[in-house]
């Protein structure tokens, strides 16, 4: 049982006590803050845009969130069962105060959460979420009389919306791709996925498309992050189906990974690079990633002259950043890619657009494609913590143990070595500390990694 609040938003498990999980009166709590925030900062504009992945808590969830807005006043246009980018898109087309994504993103099933944006259709500051929570923990809301009630509408043309801005971004090919006649394997992890993906491959050209765990039902048929581990079934489906190239996407379609035509794995930290170069051959400018990202980003970045940039961990800070130095393209390594001139959010729709409108161009494979690019091997890795444990003494330990290294403390602890790394951070949206690990060669990534995961477990 799990409540974790930060600038990702309010996410914990259903089920439960209040105050420990994200039980019903915290989904009220947290939607009344949010709301009253909304009103402080622009009391004009009442509109709010609701949506929701496949969750099964996702419908019982959106009803208390649409009731409470209502209760304090704001008018609720709900978009239903959509994805993270679909939604921060609609607070755009709508001109709306903000909006709240229901989704707990990568988490298991018993997972959900409040993801909560300004009227940018960007997730809010650190700044302002923390006025949220501060509102949350005082009780400083109150709720409208009842001839002031907000009003409720839904929309069911947000997505095609969002793929109209898609087809219609000039670094899309549609002719070229639908010319290529892809054959298509998606895993859509039981969520909106299924909705989404088809129809933006449908809208590109794209006629021969075999969906994996299609109902959108919220079982999700394998750990919903799109991690290596997880995907066998859609790699051996690519190679059964003698596809061209198989798609994963998380529960909320804001991270995207590819498979190969011979089943292996693109990498998911090469979505954002491959992505990238392509950008950048037609834009020059400068990238963004955060710093558990890999550094093959970097090498894309300089070799088609533009600068790097890093940033901390978190879309709202890489978002930051990419806004400080007018980054043409960033992300994360997690398979997150942002378009600014398309919006500024993780968008795994624009993603497949320009990876499917690459490999038409180039009339590569995805496994050629995939050859033209550095090889560095992450390793990823978490320790779980229990309550009570105290952070700062780990990375003090850390710190000092590793003291002749260079050593960045903007995000958790980054500690350099001749030519590789290694990243531990906490997360904010899991009671875990992460530990990545990056070097040209596998063996050596893991070993670091699991040096430092040593060096963790001796110091609590």
């Amino acid at each position: 049982m799990a409540l974790i609040k930060s600038i990702s938003g309010i996410r914990g498990t259903i089920g439960g006590k209040p105050g420990e999980t994200l039980s019903p009166l915290d989904v009220v709590k947290f939607t009344a803050a949010y709301g009253t925030w909304l009103l402080q900062t622009g009391p004009e504009n009442r509109k709010i845009v609701v949506g929701r992945d496949g969750r099964i808590s996702g419908e019982l969830v959106q009803r208390l969130v649409v009731s409470t807005l209502n209760a304090l006043g704001l008018d609720v246009i709900d978009v239903g069962l959509s994805t993270t980018p679909t939604v921060e898109m609609a607070v755009v087309f709508e001109k709306a105060a903000g909006g709240i994504i229901l989704t707990a993103s990568h988490n298991p099933k018993e997972w959900n959460a409040l993801k909560l944006l300004n009227s940018k259709g960007e997730f809010i500051s650190a700044e302002d979420g923390a006025k949220v929570l501060d509102i949350a923990a005082n009780d400083s809301y109150e709720f409208v009389s009842v001839d002031k009630l907000g009003s409720y509408r839904t929309d069911d043309t947000t997505l095609d919306k969002h793929i109209d801005a898609i087809i219609n971004y000039p670094l899309v090919d549609v002719t070229a791709i639908k010319k290529r006649k892809f054959k298509i394997v998606i895993d859509a992890i039981n969520s909106t996925g299924a909705i989404a993906v088809p129809a933006l491959l449908r809208a590109l050209g794209v006629k021969d498309i075999v969906v994996l765990n299609e109902e959108v039902n919220g079982k999700f048929a394998h750990n919903p992050e799109p991690l290596p581990q997880h995907l066998t079934g859609l790699c051996n489906e690519v190679n059964k189906q003698q596809a061209d190239l198989g798609i994963a996407v998380d529960p909320d379609v804001d991270r995207l990974c590819f498979v190969c035509e011979d089943g292996t794995l693109f990498g998911e930290e090469y979505t954002l690079v491959a992505v990238a170069d392509y950008v950048l051959q037609h834009k020059k400018g400068n990238t963004v990633s955060n710093m558990s990202s890999t550094r093959a980003l970097k090498d894309i970045t300089l070799k088609n002259g533009g600068e790097y940039f890093p940033s901390a961990v978190g879309e709202v800070n890489v978002v930051n950043k990419m806004k400080q130095v007018n980054a043409v393209i960033g992300g994360e390594g997690n398979g997150g890619i942002i378009v600014p001139d398309l919006h500024y959010g993780r968008d795994a729709l624009i993603g497949i657009a320009l990876f499917l409108t690459q490999l038409a161009q180039t009339k590569k494979s995805v496994k050629q494609l995939r050859g033209t690019y550095p090889d560095y091997f992450i390793s990823k890795n978490k320790i779980e913590l229990n309550k009570g444990i105290d952070i700062t003494r780990i990375f003090d330990h850390i710190q000092k143990k590793y003291k002749n290294n260079p050593i960045n403390t903007d995000d958790g602890l980054k500690i350099e070595f001749e030519n590789d790394w290694v990243h531990l951070r906490t997360s904010n949206t899991e009671p875990i500390i992460r530990i990545y690990a990056e070097s040209s060669f596998e063996t050596t990534a893991d070993n670091i990694a699991k040096r430092i995961m040593h060096d963790i477990k001796e110091s609590i």
